[in-house]
């Protein structure tokens, strides 16, 4: 038990401390530094502190699910219960033998060049927010997937730590996709471009995503607007963007699926992009953009509701399915 809860105060601190962690200080303070910039550009419409805290947002009922969410999952993270890193390793280790029997290895330098290794970082930038358009994609569209996102989608308020309200479930799925495709295309480039190298190089690949949490990714969820305009908003996912993506109005449902580039919406034709700022209801709603009642209050709701719903939809397929025609 101690030991346990060692790792889970070393994992909590690794929070704060992480680059890969959008909590981390730094983040944080970058935020802060953006909205500080936003505030005084808009005329100080009241205290700094009570613009960008406001009380009926972090004491909103759906920010404490948030919180508790978090925690949960940080619990089971420190259990185990999402030890996928291990298996991207191991594809790309698969990668490069299925790739070494089929082909002969390319004669590269021991040393990678600058041209291989920026191209290597860039392919991997790529699939990773491939990946996650689809993953994300996939759990809108796939009915026995969405009940397990829903939990993400019914915050009723936005904030820094919405990001992190994510059933167990979705999570676990969305790391086994990336760990799969992620480590297969790792496998190939270490094959075809980057020679005999540790996979460590490739983690170059994550300095594309400092770049992102530091030019405010935490605004993404929040109640402070910020688009990025028209022609931006075609290549990158604003903070405003992705708010949309919470809306509950109808024109705005399964739009802006994107992590970092919004040009993957723009080619599946689910890019949403504002013209002004818009006012948002945040929250689950359905077809016609009715609010539906929060499935989600507590902790233990969002956490074993979406089973229910999963099994019922599921339930329901399978009696249309022996139902026949007269």
């Amino acid at each position: 038990m101690r030991e346990f809860m060692d790792d889970l105060g070393i994992t909590m601190l690794g929070h704060l401390l992480s680059w890969e962690s959008r909590m981390g200080l730094v983040y944080l303070a970058a935020t802060l530094v953006i909205a500080y910039a936003l505030w005084h550009y808009r005329g100080r419409p009241a205290s700094f502190l009570r613009w960008v805290f406001p009380a009926k947002i972090y004491l909103h009922k759906s920010n404490l699910v948030d919180i508790k969410v978090f925690l949960f999952n940080t619990v089971f993270g420190v259990l185990g219960f999402f030890a996928v890193i291990g298996f991207a390793t191991a594809m790309s280790h698969g990668t490069i033998g299925v790739l070494s029997d089929w082909f002969a290895s390319p004669n590269l330098p021991a040393e990678p060049t600058l041209w291989r290794s920026a191209l290597a970082t860039l392919i991997m930038i790529l699939t990773l927010d491939f990946c996650k358009y689809w993953a994300h994609y996939i759990h809108h569209e796939n009915r026995l997937l969405w009940p397990f996102h829903s939990v993400h989608h019914s915050a009723e308020v936005l904030t820094p730590l919405t990001a992190y309200r994510n059933h167990p479930v979705f999570l676990l799925i969305r790391d086994v996709i990336y760990s799969v495709v992620v480590g297969i295309v790792q496998g190939v480039m270490l094959f075809a471009l980057m020679g005999e190298i540790s996979l460590v190089t490739i983690g170059s690949a994550n300095a594309g995503y400092v770049i992102f949490n530091m030019l405010g990714s935490n605004l993404r969820h929040s109640h402070i607007w910020l688009s990025y305009g028209p022609l931006l908003e075609h290549i990158f996912i604003s903070p405003a963007q992705h708010q949309i993506h919470h809306s509950s109005a109808v024109k705005h449902h399964n739009k802006n699926y994107g992590e970092v580039f919004a040009f993957w919406d723009w080619m599946f034709g689910t890019l949403y992009v504002p013209k002004e700022h818009e006012i948002l209801e945040f929250g689950l709603a359905d077809g016609q953009g009715n609010p539906i009642e929060q499935p989600h209050p507590t902790l233990a709701a969002a956490l074993f509701h979406p089973f229910v719903e999963s099994w019922k939809t599921q339930a329901n397929r399978d009696q249309s399915q022996r139902i026949k025609p007269q």
